[in-house]
């Protein structure tokens, strides 16, 4: 009898059940599979939404602002917890809001496109060009050997590989800067010995090196929009919340956050040459690093190419178009020629287009980018990015920034100096157990009301909260660069606790001093605000 045989009649046998049998351990597998954590903190979420729309009574009733706060818990306990993946947990607005009542679905839609949604997609397509062309590797090899010096200096190369570090997250994405620039530091690393014959000194400069390149990529970012989603989200909130005044383009932005990372950068720098770079360590290290090596890794990449040379102009136009858009109220930029019109948005896609209509020069017929390298698009930043604007705009319309504003009279009398570090050092905890761009997009909503209560300009408080969320300097949870560079194995939680207080503190302290002086003179914060008043908010 063959196979088909021997089935068939086992088929027939009528002691064979026609269902399968289930035994008890696959029961229990199910039941286990049923009662997990993560399950507890999907329920978690529309649970509490449920207790706070039936018990909580905002204006005297169930009204758009207590749908509004419910729908917040329910949002943040899904991000807080990542029961539900946080590209998910971003889209859910496009339903709860409509089924809440809060806006209509073609308005919370609108949040999640708009101009500075639009800055990201055209920024992030530049940013894998430069990566697919290796043009971040061959800046990092030709200014670390221009750092490298002769003789070996740790704490000045410690300070080429920071700077350039630094320098690449102005222009992308924090996170890809820093999972960009890691195989470059750890490519210099890796020249040194390890294992028992390491000795200390060489041990110490590789944690000086991966902490360097994790953190300057956090500071870098703080300099431009484009560095990281937590300025984005911080100008999409304030021209959410206040629509009439003044946006705070690329350039104005620059001119703050650039003198804000380069004294927090020195700091950065100079806490790991005091813990790290010990006397002697140079020559220790200078029998394995010098200029040679270098060199001979930047001669393998070859010449500068075409298409590399068409990207970094590509760049470098957007750059100078980010800058002159808006100049000053006496020297209007190229922006004024449209009336207004165009935003930066406007440029970063125009010059990501022309990488699609440029040749490469490599094959007949092939351009500089293609669809299929554009895969990796994070899209998972630019769907938060959105529910960020869209929860500003809930919070706004709902009435729920009124209630809050009710609550929090007691502040009026509390002095600038005393809140504005109490903000930074509240964001800068939070970040460490949650990420940054949901920490700020909790805690700047709440500032403005804050701002409202003790009568002082919202961006006060905005900036200190949204650069405080940033700075997740503790745990390698904290942001993806910290995991980046955790996982080299050079680096343990106790180095990032001991190099990150220090940091965390001095950043706190320049951001507490540069706000009021440097931030009123870019921001204008000493002119009054139009709308800014309870009614308008």
């Amino acid at each position: 009898m063959d196979g088909n045989q021997t089935a068939h009649a086992t088929s027939d046998d009528p002691r064979v059940p026609l269902l399968p049998i289930h035994r008890s351990h696959s029961f229990n597998s199910c039941i286990q599979s049923i009662f997990t954590l993560n399950n507890f903190f999907i329920l978690l979420g529309p649970l509490l939404c449920g207790i706070i729309c039936l018990c909580v009574n905002l204006n005297g009733g169930r009204d758009a602002s207590t749908n509004m706060l419910a729908v917040l818990v329910w949002v943040f306990t899904w991000w807080l917890t990542e029961a539900v993946p946080m590209p998910i947990t971003s889209m859910s607005l496009l339903f709860l809001f409509p089924l809440f009542g809060i806006a209509d679905a073609d308005d919370v839609a609108h949040s999640y496109m708009d101009d500075v949604i639009t800055l990201v997609l055209g920024s992030f397509i530049l940013a894998l060009a430069v990566e697919h062309y290796n043009i971040h590797r061959r800046l990092a090899l030709n200014i670390t050997i221009l750092f490298c010096g002769d003789p070996l200096s740790p704490p000045f190369l410690l300070l080429g590989i920071c700077a350039t570090t630094a320098f690449v997250s102005m222009w992308m994405h924090n996170v890809a800067a820093a999972v960009m620039m890691m195989p470059v530091a750890t490519g210099i690393l890796q020249r040194l010995p390890t294992g028992p014959t390491q000795s200390n000194l060489v041990s110490k400069f590789c944690k000086a090196v991966v902490l360097g390149v994790i953190y300057s990529a956090a500071v870098g970012g703080m300099s431009t929009l484009t560095g990281t989603g937590v300025n984005l989200i911080l100008v999409g909130m304030w021209k959410s919340y206040f629509p009439e005044a003044d946006p705070i383009s690329f350039s104005t932005w620059f001119f703050f956050g650039f003198p804000l990372a380069v004294l927090i950068f020195i700091a950065l720098w100079s806490i790991l040459c005091c813990l790290y770079c010990r006397k002697g360590s140079g020559e220790a290290l200078s029998a394995y690093l010098n200029k040679a090596h270098l060199k001979r890794e930047l001669e393998l990449l070859g010449p500068v190419a075409f298409a590399e040379k068409m990207v970094l102009a590509v760049f470098s136009i957007l750059i100078v178009l980010w800058m002159t858009r808006s100049i000053t109220d006496d020297i209007p930029g190229w922006g004024a020629l449209f009336n207004g019109r165009a935003g930066d948005g406007t440029a970063s896609v125009m010059m990501a287009t022309l990488l699609f209509i440029i040749p490469n020069k490599k094959q007949p017929g092939e351009k500089l980018m293609d669809w299929n390298k554009c895969k990796k698009l994070p899209w998972n930043i630019i769907l938060l990015l959105g529910a960020g604007f869209a929860i500003a705009d809930g919070v706004r319309t709902s009435g729920l920034a009124e209630v809050l504003s009710e609550q929090l009279d007691f502040l009026e009398k509390v002095p600038y100096l005393a809140i504005a570090p109490a903000v930074c050092l509240i964001s800068g905890t939070i970040t460490e157990f949650t990420s940054n761009n949901a920490t700020t997009t909790l805690v700047v909503p709440l500032l403005i009301q804050i701002a409202q209560t003790m009568h002082l300009h919202p961006l006060l408080l905005m900036v200190p909260g949204a650069i405080g969320a940033q700075f997740s300097f503790l745990l390698p949870t904290g942001t993806p660069s910290n995991i980046v560079g955790f996982t080299t194995g050079h680096i343990e939680i106790s180095d990032m606790i001991k190099t990150g207080v220090p940091l965390k503190i001095a950043g706190t302290v320049v951001l507490s001093l540069l706000m009021p002086t440097l931030g009123a003179f870019v921001f204008k914060t000493n002119e009054p605000l139009l709308n800014f008043s309870r009614n308008s908010l």
